[in-house]
């Protein structure tokens, strides 16, 4: 092939090889890793760094840990794709010195040291703040459903056990049907058919019997929920209608400015409704900021989540839900009503006053009833109630939704901002992650693996910010 750029031919020997360093360039990002495993305390960090006495050598926890960190920046999740890797992939042989550790002893590091492997996720995130890079104290939060290591079907809630006992009812009553028709017509080709059937029942009557055995496990379960493969797993709704998956809920807080990772939890609930105020204290800590706005969308809306907020000296920002029936069917809500802070009253459309009546606990909340008699006498009452009287119920706490509404108000951008900041950061997890996500079972280990995600994404994403003669820069001069 003339004209075209040829390559040396396999054979062909070399009299003084290329060493390794000659393979990885100055601003390849293994050097970046390379530098912060190093610089760590992993002692301290709590992984076991003490070498065996008799027996043959470990490998240190740095050279496992490098392998991790560098597997997940490049999408290579699976400990024996990671083996593979470290036998032909040049990165990989610079980082380990040429060592090929075999995919139980990588597996086996991830699994014990879950511990060590969130702190050095943290570790990452002060030298983030070290760097000076969450200046803006704006933290966005957002929580994003992932796939667990359980199939739909073997996961069990009363419902769905109820759903398929009836689907095998139905089925085992349309075969008996199948069976005396067969019976009836004593052919050859009716006695094979009788046959057919009768093993289609034994099959069906197993299946109802493990049902029934699956139905006892079930009532045992706190939560009357029960996940086969991974326990820890649980079944939750997703954005499309009638669909659904059995997974984890991963909250994170984004900061505004760089979208790095400051803080991330991962929960089995379904929803985000009391994860604000946990997310928000771990955002204030991380950045080791005194005054911290944080940014969220209505799943989060609840009264006493957004006060312990405020109590942090927490600013959140996040819309109330709009749930009124009254609204729906043309009425006036509670949004129509006034309430007068000085008189501790309400003013209706119609101007008339509702003097407070008294109080009650609900679910450890005061609440307060507010009403008058003279409603029957309302000309707007049709567009009101269609009760005796209206009744306003306002939580003691009220005035700090009602401030935090009023500056969502007067700034209409910040929930724009908040999307623009924390729904591209699940995206790209997603992406990296694959159609799999996780792929380790129960929660302390699924923790570990959202923490290597973290990290990686958080890497890549201060190797972009910084370069990478600037982060080794960065990291020789910090303490990490």
């Amino acid at each position: 092939m003339k004209r075209f750029i040829e390559g040396q031919v396999r054979s062909q020997l070399t009299l003084m090889p290329e060493s390794l360093e000659d393979y990885i360039g100055a601003d390849n990002p293994v050097r970046v890793i390379d530098a912060f495993v190093d610089a760590l305390d992993l002692a301290e960090m709590g992984f076991d760094a003490s070498a065996a006495a008799t027996g043959r050598p470990g490998y240190h926890p740095a050279l496992l840990l490098k392998i991790y960190i560098y597997g997940y920046l490049n999408r290579i999740q699976s400990s024996r794709r990671l083996e593979r890797e470290a036998g032909r992939n040049v990165e990989l042989m610079w980082l380990t010195g040429r060592l090929s550790p075999d995919f139980k002893t990588i597996a086996d590091f991830r699994r014990d040291n879950g511990k060590g492997i969130r702190n050095v996720c943290r570790r990452f995130v002060a030298l983030c703040r070290q760097l000076d890079l969450f200046s803006e104290a704006i933290v966005a939060i957002d929580g994003s459903k992932f796939k667990a290591v359980n199939n739909r079907d073997k996961n069990f809630t009363p419902h769905k056990l109820a759903q398929r006992m009836k689907q095998i009812d139905e089925s085992i009553e349309r075969y008996l049907q199948e069976l005396d028709t067969a019976d009836r017509t004593q052919s050859a080709a009716g006695s094979h058919r009788s046959q057919h059937i009768q093993e289609k029942l034994e099959k069906l009557r197993q299946q109802m019997e493990y049902l029934r055995e699956i139905e006892i496990q079930l009532k045992q379960q706190p939560d009357e929920q029960l996940s086969l493969t991974d326990p820890d797993a649980r079944s939750m709704a997703t954005s499309g209608r009638g669909t659904g998956m059995v997974g984890y809920n991963v909250q994170a807080s984004v900061d505004t400015r760089h979208h790095l990772i400051v803080a991330h939890e991962v929960t089995n609930e379904g929803h985000d409704r009391r994860q604000l105020s946990n997310m928000a204290v771990q955002s204030r800590d991380a950045m080791g900021t005194g005054q911290l706005d944080v940014l969220a969308d209505r799943g989060y809306f609840k009264g006493p989540e957004i006060l312990k907020c405020v109590e942090a000296g927490i600013t959140p920002w996040v819309p109330k839900t709009m749930t009124s029936d009254n609204k729906a069917k043309g009425r006036y809500d509670k949004r129509d009503f006034v309430y007068v802070e000085a008189a501790d009253e309400y003013r209706c459309p119609a101007g008339r006053q509702l003097p407070y009546r008294h109080s009650s606990m609900e679910d450890g909340m005061r609440i307060k009833s507010y009403y008058t008699t003279t409603c029957p006498t309302c000309e707007l009452k049709a567009q009101c109630t269609t009760s005796k009287e209206r009744r306003v119920r306002r939580w003691e706490h009220e005035g700090v939704l009602d401030a935090m509404q009023h500056r969502l108000n007067i700034t209409p951008g910040k929930m724009k901002q908040r999307r623009c900041t924390v729904e591209h950061v699940f995206g790209t997890l997603k992406f990296w992650m694959g159609s799999a996500h996780f792929l380790m079972k129960k929660m302390k280990n699924v923790k570990t693996e959202m923490s290597l995600h973290v990290l990686s994404y958080n890497f890549r994403r201060v190797i972009n910010l910084l370069g990478v003669q600037g982060t080794l820069q960065a990291i020789r001069q910090a303490v990490v």
